[in-house]
């Protein structure tokens, strides 16, 4: 037998292999993806860091919609950034110091803090050798491979003390910016032909700017870092029963090492599900400019946005994408402080007419997709939606959009890792799959 053909021939016997009848998830009570009934996440843990409301629950349990709220550790997040945005001042930082202890830093602290992430910025020479070697794979991948490779330059790997734990934490907060900067450069170098730049971070500058500086030396405005500074702070922590957030969890439930459990996180994030979506949501857009002549026009929005609804335009998904969310129903609270800046940002680069066709876009798409589901239930645009069409008017390629949610979450990964690894009776996080195949009798290979 060929072996070209013996794989065609295992792949076509999975069909069978991997049928599961829709009825058996019923039968015995499964809820599938971790969801009740009613759309809710199945309760696997407790935790003291991040808090995802996107409704309300009766004495009786019944649901009700409201406006979505994110908390982290117990602060409300509008609280958080309606100050930074007033005093026109770069927070990331601070909101990384309070994920990760659980306090909001004083003046002293919080300086302190900066200079020890300032210190940590840069690479080893070895890891900066490793990307160049990896130049032209996907970046979140070459992230991943970088954070596995901090494990044999870590003088204390296996360690999960609290201490180490918390060192560990830092020190990558720290580098996620320079590898990402780095690894985009070189793509750039060996894919695109350009000029191959490596600079390494500067004192005194925030995360943002030092990312912006890395990635490519001047040419950003003060307004552009601080709304990359908002966009990591939104996307620094959503909850443990987020999908990467989640994996992270059930790794470090082994005790494993750090490297491996963050490394897991990437590959989950990585994924058009999780943090590929904004991508999907640039592309839809500059489909949609294409196809709606009229950008003003409601009744030709409608029925172009309907025809996406019915798997009749563009990618024939049936989705409008960034419009709808696993928790948030009325409003997603990252997307409402995203559009905030985001008016002023399209405002300084020129592109006030395509901002306010988003704005159209997403009224639309959510009266759209609530007729089309026939039910009450409200929807809303999400962080998605406004992200993407932001990281363009930022200029930053598309192969970095879901390599940047990873340098804002991996703040959100750490703390819930060190979590994970602290609380009483922690046990390894073990849930069950109820095989329902039926015995079979063994057949000699000489009777096959």
């Amino acid at each position: 037998m060929k072996k070209e053909y013996l794989i065609y021939k295992l792949s076509d016997e999975v069909k069978s292999s991997c049928k599961i009848p829709q009825e058996a998830f019923q039968k015995y009570g499964v809820k599938r993806g971790l969801r009740n009934e009613d759309g809710t996440g199945v309760l696997v843990g407790l935790t003291n860091i991040g808090n995802v409301v996107g409704y309300n629950r009766d004495a009786e349990g019944k649901l009700s919609p409201c406006d979505g709220k994110l908390f982290y550790r117990g602060y409300e997040l509008d609280d958080l950034v309606s100050p930074l945005l007033k005093e026109k001042r770069f927070g990331f930082e601070e909101i990384a110091y309070l994920v990760l202890s659980g306090e909001l830093p004083d003046k002293e602290e919080l300086e302190a803090f900066k200079e020890l992430l300032n210190d940590n910025m840069p690479l080893d020479h070895r890891t900066i050798v490793h990307i160049i070697d990896l130049e032209g794979s996907n970046i979140m991948n070459i992230l991943a491979r970088c954070v596995l490779e901090m494990y044999t330059f870590d003088p204390n790997p296996d360690d999960i003390s609290r201490d180490n734990l918390m060192r560990q934490s830092i020190e990558l907060i720290a580098k996620f910016p320079t590898i990402v900067a780095y690894a985009y450069n070189i793509y750039r170098h060996s894919v695109q032909g350009q000029s191959l730049n490596i600079r390494h971070p500067k004192e005194n500058l925030s995360i943002a700017e030092n990312f912006l500086y890395m990635l490519r030396g001047g040419g950003y405005t003060n307004l552009d870092a601080r709304i990359l500074d908002l966009l990591l702070i939104l996307q620094a922590e959503h909850g443990g029963g987020n999908n990467s957030t989640f994996t992270v969890r059930v790794t470090s439930s082994t005790r494993t090492d750090t490297y491996s459990s963050i490394a897991a996180g990437i590959g989950s994030l990585k994924g058009p599900l999780h943090g590929g979506a904004n991508i999907k949501v640039v592309s839809m857009l500059h489909h949609l400019k294409e196809q709606i002549k009229d950008w003003t026009n409601i009744d030709e929005i409608d029925t172009y946005l309907t025809r996406m609804l019915n798997k009749e335009a563009y990618d024939k998904t049936g989705l409008i994408y960034g419009i709808g969310h696993a928790v948030y129903t009325k409003s997603d609270p990252r997307a409402v402080e995203l559009k905030k800046l985001g008016g002023e940002l399209a405002k300084e680069k020129g592109r006030e007419e395509e901002y306010q066709f988003l704005t159209l876009l997403e009224q639309e798409g959510i009266k759209c997709l609530m007729k089309h589901r026939g039910g009450t239930k409200p929807a809303c645009a999400n962080l998605d939606f406004y992200s993407g069409f932001i990281y363009e008017m930022l200029g930053l390629p598309e192969e970095i959009y879901t390599p940047i949610f990873a340098m804002a979450r991996i703040v959100g990964w750490t703390a819930h890792r060190i979590e994970e690894l602290n609380f009483e009776g922690r046990r390894i996080i073990r849930p069950a799959y109820n095989n329902i195949l039926k015995q079979k009798k063994y057949v000699p290979i000489s009777d096959r």
